[in-house]
């Protein structure tokens, strides 16, 4: 259980960065991720998850690719908020 903990944390902080960008981040509860929308394309959403690697803990894509780390949630923020822009 506290690796869900760990996890819900760390999400925690990358929803209230998006969110101040804009975004809409909701949190599902198990496994813990985060269900990021653009509130002006419902049809533009993505989930954001987080784990844990050697080098400490990460935000991943749902395809598996690294979002960046969790010590960053700002810098995180700014990469998703680029990436979705794009779409």
């Amino acid at each position: 259980m506290p690796r869900e903990h760990t996890r819900t944390y760390h999400l925690g902080k990358l929803a209230m960065e998006l969110e101040q960008r804009g975004l809409t981040a909701t949190l599902r509860a198990y496994p813990p991720a985060l269900r990021i929308s653009v509130p002006d394309a419902a049809m533009l959403v993505e989930t954001v998850d987080c784990v844990p690697l050697q080098e400490g803990w990460f935000y991943r894509w749902s395809w598996g690719e690294l979002v960046g780390v969790t010590d960053d949630p700002a810098l995180a923020a700014d990469h998703i908020t680029r990436v979705l822009a794009r779409r």
